[in-house]
């Protein structure tokens, strides 16, 4: 059911409300004091509170503005996959072949790694506790799926060894994301086969005298990528300066600068530019390691290569192009269903879905959305990703310019929302099934998450269950509070064109988030009249 939204204007319905809710002035007093600090009062704010029980705005400020969300877009893809995929869906991403092995373990022919948008092909740990945590490699998965290719039987290995991802077709780089996210983890391009969240470990150790070059290791290991190390050692006690570039499209990876002597080892994330294709390369190595021979080479497979795995249903299904020697071209015919050697069923959404939310992991939002377009639709595009968006936000009530979105993880420049447009989402969310389930994913203030460190010792420790949100000169926080006096609370607090340090920025959103907390009180009771 999509709630109907007050006719009176937010500035009159605020209004009101401060003559019937206790704390509403004393918050409003605190808000003008906050938000009119030196510098804090250079930027644009916008705010939203409403209780969640009744819908009654308790304050309002550039609510039905636009702003640019940061990772609060991620509301809005945690509710469309809900809604779309339910929370106990899995995904699969299995070993395959046209044939199996013959009787001497001899597969004639490609081993394909085919991925379905599974975004936790990892060691994380499940189920996600107060932060992530690690057992083993982080080629865990695909080890054990080499492990149960080898069980079958395989020992030999005539073509290649291809990582398929055509399940997404592209859209790798949705539109509005910065030249500079392309190298780190938060910027990590979109593929439907990610392994260990689409980065690898680019660890730096010091030398042990002055001037001795830095050494390094890089985890997980292929032959992809090229390392150019020029770091060098610098005297005990000197700062660290360190920097890393990779020029677009390239393979080679130049790290300079210099690390004191007796540092800690210092390990960097670096975005893998061509996931399939080092998937490919890291289940070959792994295959190899274990005694398999292979012919071939490791690659990638992408929608609309010749030969392609295309899925119906999420079941593969072989496609050979059929040519006729006149025109060059002919119908695609299906033959017969792949040999699975080997597969990997994801934990349940609901799980990984605590984990995007909690850590805001970018590359796991835009996964899920593609993931539920592709799943409902049959079209693999980005573009068709996003018209399932936004035709999501007007199924729910919201109007097609009430938010404008580019990507589902808030990277983009060019995403849209409004305080209100917010609170809409997560009051339409407390009317569905799985309403706790969406608010259980959650960072919660002083406890996990992104918020973990943020409020201790307040009275929102606790009681704000809420997604953060933070990009240069951009931070945001949107979600649900228990008040100190009872009263059940949505909100989105958003702030714009700020120039504050990171730290300023999140203490202006945490003060205004713990005084909302502290102030809005439930309605009073009206005395009946004699």
């Amino acid at each position: 059911m999509v709630l109907p939204l007050d006719a009176q204007t937010p500035a009159r319905r605020s209004a009101s409300a401060s003559r019937e809710r206790p704390g509403v002035a004393t918050f409003r007093a605190k808000v003008e004091k906050i938000l009119g600090a030196a510098d804090v009062n250079r930027g644009y704010w916008g705010m939203l509170v409403e209780d969640a029980d009744s819908g009654e705005v308790l304050y309002s400020l550039n609510a039905d503005r636009y702003f640019l969300p940061a990772s609060n877009a991620k509301l809005f893809t945690t509710a469309l996959t809900l809604a779309t995929l339910g929370s106990e869906y899995c995904f699969h991403t299995t070993v395959e072949s046209r044939t199996s092995a013959d009787s001497e373990g001899v597969l004639q022919g490609d081993l394909m790694l085919v991925g379905r948008g599974d975004p936790n092909l990892s060691n994380r740990i499940f189920p996600f506790g107060k932060k992530t945590e690690r057992d083993g490699p982080p080629e865990k998965i695909l080890a054990e799926l080499a492990d149960a290719v080898v069980a079958r039987g395989v020992k030999k290995i005539t073509g290649d060894v291809i990582g398929d991802d055509s399940y997404f077709a592209g859209g790798a780089y949705p539109s509005g994301w910065a030249i500079d996210d392309m190298l780190w983890s938060y910027g990590v391009p979109v593929s439907a086969l990610e392994v260990n969240d689409g980065i690898f470990f680019l660890e730096l150790q010091a030398g042990e005298t002055v001037g001795a070059p830095a050494t390094y290791t890089v985890v997980p290991s292929t032959n992809i990528y090229q390392i150019r190390n020029e770091v060098v050692t610098g005297a005990k006690g000197a700062p660290q300066k360190l920097s890393v570039s990779r020029d677009p499209g390239s393979t080679l990876i130049i790290v300079s600068g210099s690390m004191p002597v007796g540092a800690q080892p210092h390990s960097m994330g670096i975005a893998i530019d061509r996931p399939a294709e080092f998937a490919a390369a890291l289940l070959k190595n792994l295959l190899e390691a274990r005694g398999v021979v292979i012919e071939g080479r490791a690659r990638a497979r992408h929608t609309g290569d010749d030969g392609a795995w295309y899925k119906a249903d999420g079941v593969s299904a072989y496609l050979s192009l059929h040519v006729d020697a006149t025109t060059g071209s002919g119908p695609p015919l299906e033959v017969a269903p792949p040999y699975v050697f080997a597969e990997h069923v994801s934990p349940p959404l609901s799980d990984a879905l605590r984990v995007m939310a909690k850590i805001s992991q970018n590359l796991h939002a835009e996964m899920f959305l593609r993931a539920a377009a592709r799943q409902k639709t049959g079209d693999p595009s980005a573009d068709a990703a996003l018209e399932f968006e936004q035709d999501f936000r007007v199924g729910i009530g919201l109007k097609e310019d009430d938010v404008v979105m580019s990507d589902a993880s808030g990277l983009s420049r060019k995403d849209m929302v409004s305080p209100q447009s917010e609170v809409s989402l997560l009051r339409w969310v407390t009317e569905q099934p799985w309403a706790a389930t969406f608010r259980s994913v959650l960072p919660v203030a002083g406890e996990d998450g992104t918020l973990m460190d943020r409020m201790k010792k307040t009275p929102a420790a606790g009681n704000v269950s809420a997604k953060t949100g933070s990009l240069t000169h951009v931070d945001s926080l949107a979600g649900y509070a228990t008040s100190t006096r009872g009263a059940h609370l949505v909100f989105s607090f958003i702030g714009n064109n700020h120039n504050l340090k990171p730290k300023a920025a999140t203490d202006v959103i945490d003060a205004l988030t713990v005084a909302m907390v502290e102030e809005l009180g439930p309605r009073r009771a009206v005395p009946a009249h004699k």
